[in-house]
């Protein structure tokens, strides 16, 4: 599980920057309608927390379905790829191109495409996020070492025991590694189309804010998405944790600093 010292290190400083932020913005007597304090910004979710609640609540829906989403699919095309070279031709430019288009540019199509409502900013989740697991499947299972696979061969084992006993465990740390780039970019995907289309989410209620000029109301909604992704970060390391224990106990020997 995470450990106790570094998650209070980490509160710490957030708290120690909050502070810092309060002091700053006070002494340099900066006006609120460009970077409000802490405290203002507490006091706006604390006027009408039910508000940014109901949103955060909209959001968080469309990142936790579109990332399961792309996850899923993610590992089963990554898989593809790497055990079918007439599918990995297909397949492996179109990904390609998907990655390198502009979302931002993709989300208005997605509008007239799919409709307002929650599927564009699903598929947008999507569209965004799975990229990262594509890869990181693929190469989690194309570095398997060779005299592995011959082994199991040697004791008769087919490819599925190839797959389910070697390749696919020694894939899953990589796997890991891309759900957790997956996980944050889910929060980006679901932003990203709420700015175009939606009428609930934090999104939304970061373009009332700027309507309106109210920084503190964006602050609010932009500290709530960090937590977001924090969150489903975190996620995905305690999940790590229990299903390969081995290998993040393996991590943190390597990269442990020595005690004085």
């Amino acid at each position: 599980m995470i450990e106790a010292r570094p998650l209070a290190i980490g509160l710490a400083t957030l708290l120690v920057s909050a502070v810092l932020w309060e002091i700053l913005v006070r002494l340099l007597n900066i006006q609120p309608f460009l970077l409000p304090p802490p405290s203002a910004v507490w006091q706006e979710f604390a006027s009408r927390p039910g508000i940014y609640w109901s949103n955060f609540l909209v959001s968080l829906r469309g990142v936790l379905i579109g990332f399961v989403i792309a996850s899923v699919t993610g590992v089963l095309i990554g898989t593809i790829i790497v055990y079918s070279q007439s599918l990995r031709a297909v397949l492996y430019p179109v990904i390609v191109v998907l990655q390198a288009a502009p979302k931002i540019a993709i989300a208005p199509l997605l509008i007239i495409w799919l409709g307002y409502g929650a599927l564009p900013q699903i598929v947008m989740v999507v569209l965004v996020s799975f990229f990262p697991v594509v890869m990181s499947t693929v190469v989690g299972l194309s570095s398997v070492e060779a005299d592995l696979l011959d082994l199991v061969r040697m004791l008769r084992g087919g490819r599925i025991k190839q797959f389910t006993k070697v390749a696919f465990p020694h894939a899953l740390p990589f796997i890991f590694s891309g759900l957790k780039v997956a996980a944050t970019l889910a929060v980006i995907g679901q932003i990203v189309a709420e700015f175009v289309s939606a009428n609930a989410g934090l999104g939304h209620v970061i373009i009332v804010a700027n309507s309106e000029l109210n920084v503190a109301m964006s602050f609010v909604s932009l500290i709530m998405l960090c937590g977001m992704g924090l969150a489903l970060f975190g996620a995905v390391e305690v999940l790590e944790r229990l299903t390969i224990p081995w290998s993040t106990e393996e991590s943190e020997r390597l990269f442990a600093v020595p005690q004085a």
